[in-house]
């Protein structure tokens, strides 16, 4: 069949045509219509439904996770107030057996008819106050004259103690024992020294030589009795001491616990009996005494000075009480503090560090123990290296 323009035949073909193209295009509709039906509703609804549950689980897990950190919180809280709680009762436990330990220490003082009942009178009169330091001058019978050159020296006498200890906080005390034979001509010298000065701490103890480490136990016992002070220092009556310059270097620490201050030193054990300061059981320290502070002057905190009153019956005293000091503290949780402004060497030292703006706390010659020839050097060594009155009465603690 040819397709040709304009005759009749082409106009039946194109009829032909269009018939078949409408019936494609029905059957088409049909076949399609079939196949797309639309999905039921509860097809449709069960992925939305999966993801409300999967929203409602994670809702769950949130909470639960909210629910755990409370509990977690809570759980903390109580932590810390348990800590809290162990804390307020180990301090309340420590303070009742310092308070324990110091009513012991006054009660022998009492039934043995130590003056010290007489000290601990007043101060209970006038109220128990917290005190920056109280100093103890460790003194000896036959050293009067050196108690006089330190009265007329570096320690005020007078009205003037009695404001430092109400301005500044600072108790400044001799101290001393009694005899073999208390009530003796030594002893009742003692008294009316005191009578006069007012500026005596009277210690149950027998006064030795060889006694210094029981003396200075006894010492730290009575007076965290006495005084309730953030420190307590010992001096010797043959060392000047600066009373501003200590009291600054000293309330550095104040926020420290266990704080055991002086110039550290460590040397060969005395094992010879012929020499000074022989240590009878030198055999337990093997050839070099362990780091301590020398005797002429140092100090302890509070904790410590209690730790030796609540222990004074089991502390081993060995013949020199700085070492004896020193093995107190050995096997402690104590800061040793190595401060060389506490060991100043006499005047030209302790003069040229004063100029410098390097004020001694403590100044002493090594080679003697202390300031050679005390009473006739002390003033000599107070007029070029000692700090002014203004000094003192002007410092803040």
């Amino acid at each position: 069949m040819s397709w040709r323009r304009g005759g009749g035949d082409g106009a039946v073909a194109r009829r032909w045509v269009l018939l078949l193209c409408a019936g494609s295009f029905s059957l088409g509709l049909l076949f399609t219509s079939g196949m797309w039906t639309l999905p039921e509703a509860t097809e449709v609804a069960k992925p939305n439904e999966t993801r409300g549950k999967e929203a409602e689980l994670a809702a769950v897990d949130c909470d639960s996770t909210k629910v755990g950190r409370k509990h977690d919180f809570r759980d903390t809280l109580q932590a810390l107030d348990t800590h809290n709680a162990v804390q307020t009762l180990d301090k309340t436990i420590a303070n009742l057996e310092t308070e324990l330990s110091a009513a012991r220490t006054l009660q022998e003082s009492f039934l043995n008819g130590s003056p010290v009942s007489q000290e601990y009178k007043a101060s209970e009169s006038s109220g128990r106050r917290k005190y920056l330091m109280v100093i103890g001058i460790n003194t000896a019978f036959s050293s009067r004259k050196r108690r006089d050159s330190i009265r007329n020296t570096w320690m005020p006498q007078g009205e003037k103690r009695k404001k430092l200890e109400e301005e500044k906080g600072i108790i400044i005390r001799f101290v001393i024992g009694h005899s073999a034979i208390s009530g003796g001509i030594v002893d009742r010298a003692i008294a009316a020294e005191d009578r006069k000065h007012g500026d005596f701490m009277r210690l149950d103890h027998v006064e030795g030589y060889l006694e210094l480490s029981g003396k200075t136990k006894t010492y730290f016992a009575t007076a965290v009795a006495l005084w309730d002070a953030n420190f307590y220092v010992k001096v010797d009556d043959d060392v000047h001491v600066n009373i501003a310059t200590l009291g600054q270097i000293l309330s550095k620490h104040i926020s420290r616990p266990r704080v055991y201050t002086g110039c550290m030193k460590s040397g060969p054990v005395l094992s010879d009996k012929e020499v000074r300061y022989y240590e009878p059981e030198h055999w337990k320290f093997g050839d070099k005494y362990f780091r301590h502070a020398t005797g002429q002057l140092y100090a302890i905190s509070k904790d410590l000075a209690t730790y030796i009153s609540l222990n004074k019956h089991v502390l081993h005293k060995y013949v020199n009480e700085d070492v004896s000091l020193g093995a107190w503290f050995i096997g402690l949780d104590v800061e040793h503090i190595d401060d060389r402004r506490l060991c100043c060497g006499t005047p030209p030292d302790c003069e040229w560090k004063a100029q410098a703006g390097n004020t001694c706390a403590a100044s002493f010659d090594w080679r003697c123990s202390g300031i050679c020839n005390t009473v006739e050097n002390i003033q000599g060594v107070h007029n070029k290296c000692g700090e002014s009155e203004k000094a003192l009465w002007t410092a803040s603690f």
